[in-house]
């Protein structure tokens, strides 16, 4: 599995790239800031990381991947689209993961991570990735994907996999700065807002790809 895993979750993402109708919306936002910053971090839920290398491609990318088997599955298949995976988590073994991007991003990678992976709870921010941000220093953008018609999985993240020549978009929202003299309160607090944003493009990006009407993307 773990020798034809990562050709199958590779040629998998290809053909849906070849095949879906893929529209980026608020792209502006993570343009302005490596404009100005250089690089940020990506989050993104976990059940609907599947496609986002393809947001990501031609970019200097270094993802967090878990120490679990399935991890090693997708940090394989990372490495065959291109780019770097740091092992690690935002929980059991976060602390060498975090390192590890915060050294990712000094040297002008942009970095992506799962923040509530990689065993859940579902949909809820754990504060490794606010962490990051602050010893970084570098904004959390959040990032979503939504697909119809998808498959969705019956696991813990409700994983997302969207099926060919269907309607695919990905959404950016509004970043997360973190003070780099912040307190345990306001990291709490940071991982909320977080969390929230990143549910608010979550149902955003559900909507759009039925056929829901925007006016704004980036309108709250």
């Amino acid at each position: 599995m773990l020798l034809l895993g990562p050709w199958v979750a590779f040629s998998l993402i290809r053909f849906l790239q070849k095949t879906m109708k893929i529209e980026e919306l608020n792209g502006e936002i993570v343009r302005d800031i490596r404009a100005k910053e250089g690089n940020a971090i990506g989050a993104f839920w976990h059940g609907r990381l599947l496609m986002m290398p393809v947001v990501y491609r031609g970019k200097g990318l270094k993802v967090l991947i878990s120490r679990h088997r399935d991890g090693e599955l997708i940090g394989r298949a990372v490495q065959i689209l291109g780019f770097e995976a740091v092992r690690g988590s935002t929980a059991r073994g976060g602390t060498a993961g975090i390192k590890g991007l915060a050294r990712a991003l000094e040297e002008g990678y942009d970095v992506a991570i799962a923040p509530d992976g990689p065993r859940g709870p579902r949909y809820q921010v754990q504060t490794g990735v606010i962490q990051l941000a602050k010893i970084s220093g570098r904004p959390i953008v959040p990032l979503t994907f939504s697909a119809s018609p998808s498959k969705v999985l019956h696991t813990w993240d409700r994983f997302l996999i969207p099926f060919p020549f269907s309607r695919g978009v990905f959404i950016w929202g509004e970043p997360v700065w973190v003070d780099p003299k912040w307190d345990e309160g306001e990291a709490k607090e940071k991982a909320l807002l977080l969390e929230r944003r990143l549910r608010e493009i979550t149902e955003l990006a559900d909507r759009y790809v039925e056929g829901g009407e925007i006016t704004s993307p980036r309108q709250k």
